[in-house]
């Protein structure tokens, strides 16, 4: 599938978990038109139904969730057996160099900070699903 064109995208199932229905939407357009299946949720309780029902190839989740934030949700995903090598891309609209070591102390794989381009967005992809 990977042909080094940069299409290696297609068909890649990605969980985007933010409960910000303007992130959650325009990662989803901006993934689709790659030729990814987005599956969104709006909390981390929410998420981890859709990550045992769809498998997806990476995880995207906003740190500031309510119920269980990002730094618990990731936790729970790495600590899942199944989705332990799951690659989890934290997203914030805080920059911090505690917020990321936080990040990895639980396991996620990058930090971006939001607003995100388009480019962050498939670069993180690209970096860590080998297909």
């Amino acid at each position: 599938m990977a042909n080094g064109n940069g299409k290696s995208l297609q068909g890649l199932k990605i969980l985007v978990i933010d409960d910000s229905k303007t992130i959650r939407r325009t990662a989803e357009t901006l993934l689709t038109k790659e030729g990814c299946e987005v599956f969104t949720a709006v909390d981390g309780f929410d998420a981890l139904s859709k990550i045992a029902d769809h498998q997806p190839d990476i995880v995207f989740v906003d740190i500031m969730m309510p119920r269980l934030d990002g730094y618990q949700t990731c936790s729970l995903i790495k600590h899942n057996k199944v989705f332990q090598d799951t690659p989890v891309i934290m997203l914030s609209s805080k920059d911090g160099l505690f917020d990321r070591a936080r990040g990895r102390i639980v396991g996620s794989e990058q930090y971006l900070t939001k607003p995100f381009t388009k480019d962050e967005l498939l670069e993180a992809i690209e970096r860590h699903v080998r297909q």
